[in-house]
């Protein structure tokens, strides 16, 4: 394998270098021509996309995010997985994903497990305010998550978040999501083929996904493994409450807590990348790390003379 080859074949199916080099070594093909064969029969499992709207999604930053992942490493830990976009554009095998948010934890399993069954169920559905409401109203109930199984809380998690404000995910101080009506013209909440592709991509990158805090990453991470966290971002202004993620408030002591862990995997000899927005605090406790500053459009405001680009500090240890 050669820098020119992986270019070429990148070039030729419109694939970042970073997945060509991870399939390339999982797989440990024998010559282009192999690989070749292989990207055409997989394309469209390779193309699968992020099947969720997240607010601070890293979509639209993965071509200024190329040139700042590390160019070799081991094993990938997401442990603020969200809409996973990063996991994506990378495609390692041995991914460890992982988040404190519940409902979407069992979102990915369930697409990972059984994804016929969630399609079957989404496509029963109607797009309708009333419908929107009817199942929003869910978690209005006492002990609601033992009352639906696993794949009807997962087509509910889809189906609010694809027809919601924005894609917008919020609770409110009972834990219940609150987030309006979105009134699309036609959302597509079925997502047939994507969400195929997706548990295929799953499953042949043996991903594991887990319900779990952040710090838990040192349990699993290993030297030259790679890190890559997304956490709420620090708030920009004193009034910003965006920065809810599940039913906490990330406030700056969780901030310093994961700087903690960034120091720790450092010590570890991983190579760690961090997100958040560029405020003076956030410079100041990463203050011996590298950092890049990227551009990203802020897009929550219900206003829209409110929205447009805001700075992003991208933290490094390599």
């Amino acid at each position: 394998m050669t820098t020119l080859i992986l270019n070429n074949l990148a070039l030729k199916f419109g694939l970042t270098v970073h997945i060509v080099k991870s399939w390339w070594e999982q797989l440990n093909f024998s010559s282009e021509k192999e690989a070749e064969v292989f990207f055409e029969e997989n394309i469209e499992m390779i193309k699968a996309k992020p099947f969720i709207k997240w607010v601070g999604w890293k979509r639209q930053l993965i071509e200024q995010f190329q040139e700042l992942f590390p160019k070799d490493f081991n094993n990938y830990h997401e442990p603020f997985l969200g809409g996973w976009a990063v996991f994506f554009n990378l495609q390692k095998k041995q991914s460890f994903l992982s988040d404190v948010n519940k409902e979407l934890i069992n979102v990915y399993k369930i697409i990972k497990t059984n994804p016929k069954k969630l399609i079957e169920f989404l496509e029963t559905l109607e797009y309708s305010k009333e419908k929107f409401l009817e199942i929003r109203a869910w978690d209005r109930e006492d002990n609601w998550q033992e009352k639906y199984s696993n794949v009807q809380r997962a087509w509910r998690f889809i189906y609010l978040n694809r027809t919601c404000f924005n894609g917008l995910y919020r609770v409110n101080s009972k834990w219940q999501f609150n987030v309006p009506f979105g009134k699309y013209k036609n959302p597509d909440f079925i997502q047939k083929e994507n969400i195929l592709n997706v548990s295929k991509l799953l499953n042949k990158t043996q991903a594991q996904i887990k319900l779990a805090s952040f710090e838990k990453v040192l349990e699993n991470a290993s030297p030259w493994d790679f890190i890559y966290f997304d956490p709420p971002y620090d708030v920009l202004t004193d009034s910003a409450n965006f920065t809810s993620y599940d039913k906490s408030w990330f406030w700056r002591d969780m901030q310093k807590k994961l700087r903690d862990i960034f120091v720790e995997l450092d010590k570890m000899w991983c190579k760690v990348m961090l997100s958040n927005h560029n405020t003076p605090f956030i410079r100041e406790i990463y203050s011996w790390y590298k950092f890049d500053i990227v551009k990203a459009r802020r897009n929550v405001n219900s206003k829209g003379d409110k929205r447009g680009e805001v700075e992003e500090i991208v933290v490094r240890n390599y």
